[in-house]
């Protein structure tokens, strides 16, 4: 995907900064050419940031440390209070895989840096295997040199971005405790006159302001796309993510991502230290819920046999299988990646289990003039590949792109001809990702004979094609 260079205006390239955050207060005045209606005390922002979740911050954060940003109002509201972050002693059951792309754009704001202050872990390979054959496919930069995605907990991100904004309290303001409950649209021009220039933000104690863009980072059950009025694609996957934090035996090199499809959803467990590993397992509400409730010795023997059981396995397809492999050892050498054996864990963190239901969804439009989604609100893909939160971090950095080059025009920022750049950019990369893991979900979810066959040969076939490998790597980590 190409971003848009900022050859004509070197003031819009980002600046790096880690500080602290305090709360900033309201008590901002506004140029004469912030035009409000005559009959409206509203404050006017230039950008208002519906959502301070890890995408809605890092947006905040990207415009805030941009150049030419620097005398623009930007107001960030967060439901959530404040909190005085203290890394605990415990590993959180909410992580994510950051992709190199992702950590570029937080170190750009100085993110990554307080992150590697606290702890992340890197992963080297990834190895996805079918639990009804022997197919797998092996994912790595050669010799295992570079890093393929860093597993970081949801809180350790959240708190990382956050402490970036002390250096940029002048225009962004922060508010906790503050959900928008209604928002106020642009009218339609009637007679010539528009009455109502910009979208108008409500709070819930009476509060109101005004901003010349509105940028929903409120999640899949967003406000501010259902008050948009744009329709959305969706659908339950009858499934759930359960999450747990897993410890290992002994001590042991831990930089391998493992997924294994079952027909009943992927178990995958992602490195979180030499001790610990962190499980998202996807599977039937009921089979999650029974999970939930089984004692924690009898959990760990649950996990174990789905990584290491054998029964699902279909005699056809493993023998058609190991023909196709000879083949493919015979043409092609480089064809013959080394399959390792998954890990085995003991013992899992108290009070680590916990199950959420798991959907798509996807916004027909993410842009409408005024109004640009991001994340979540824009997108919600099928967890299986870790791309969701990815995904969300690249539309900050799209917008951030399509806004800072907006400005360097001398444009309006809530303009639709530019943020239909956004759009376009980011359907393009992201369509692609959602239909790819629904239709994996959906060939995995099955141990129809004739199915297994075919995914064991295509899984084969990948995994003997290094180029085709390296392209996949390239994707999943842009």
């Amino acid at each position: 995907m190409t971003t848009f260079h900022l050859n004509r205006c070197l003031s819009g390239f980002l600046k790096y900064t880690s500080k602290r955050t305090p709360i900033s207060v309201l008590s901002r005045s506004f140029s004469s050419s912030d035009t409000l209606r005559k009959d409206d005390n509203s404050q006017l922002f230039d950008v208002v940031i519906s959502g301070g979740g890890m995408v809605g911050a890092a947006m905040a954060c990207a415009l805030g440390h941009a150049n030419v940003f620097e005398d623009k109002k930007i107001l960030l509201l967060e439901a959530s209070p404040q909190k005085d972050f203290k890394l605990p002693e415990k590993y959180g059951n909410r992580v994510c895989a950051l992709s190199p792309a992702t950590k570029k754009l937080l170190s750009g704001f100085g993110a990554w840096e307080e992150i590697c202050n606290m702890r992340y872990q890197p992963v080297k390979r990834m190895q996805v295997w079918d639990a009804c054959s022997d197919a797998f496919i092996t994912l790595n930069h050669d010799d295992m040199t570079d890093d393929v995605a860093y597993i970081v907990e949801n809180d350790v991100i959240l708190a990382a971005i956050m402490k970036q904004f002390d250096k940029i309290k002048h225009n962004v303001t922060v508010m906790y405790n503050s959900k928008a409950e209604m928002y106020t649209f642009p009218s339609q021009i009637q007679d010539g006159v528009q009455e109502n220039l910009w979208i108008k933000v409500h709070l819930p104690d009476g509060e109101t302001f005004q901003t010349k863009l509105l940028i929903g980072a409120d999640g899949f059950n967003s406000l501010v796309r259902k008050q948009a009025n744009i329709h959305t694609l969706q659908w339950d996957y009858e499934q759930w993510g359960l999450v747990s934090t897993l410890h290992f035996a002994e001590p042991t090199e831990n930089v391998v991502a493992w997924q294994r499809f079952l027909p009943t959803g992927p178990v995958a467990v992602l490195p979180l230290s030499e001790t610990q590993s962190s499980l998202v397992w996807t599977t039937s509400p009921d089979e999650a819920k029974r999970l939930l409730k089984l004692p924690k010795e009898n959990f760990v023997d649950a996990l174990n046999m789905a990584l290491w059981d054998e029964d699902k396995k279909d005699s056809f397809a493993v023998r058609a299988g190991q023909v196709a492999q000879d083949l493919i050892n015979t043409v092609s050498p480089e064809g013959t990646s080394f399959r390792q054996l998954p890990p085995t864990f003991t013992d899992i963190e108290d009070e680590s289990r916990a199950a959420f239901p798991l959907s798509l969804v996807h916004a027909s439009h993410y842009v409408k003039p005024r109004l640009a989604l991001i994340g979540d609100a824009a997108h919600r893909v099928h967890p299986l590949a870790g791309q969701g939160v990815n995904l969300g971090f690249g539309d900050v950095t799209c917008l951030r792109d399509v806004l800072v080059q907006c400005l360097c025009n001398g444009g309006d920022l809530g303009s639709l001809s530019h943020l239909l750049q956004y759009e376009t950019s980011r359907q393009r990369k992201v369509l692609p990702v959602m239909f790819a893991m629904d239709g994996l979900k959906r060939l995995y979810g099955t141990d129809f004979p004739p199915v297994v066959v075919l995914r064991t040969l295509g899984l084969q076939a990948t995994n003997s094609m290094k180029s085709l490998k390296d392209f996949f790597v390239t994707q999943a980590t842009n």
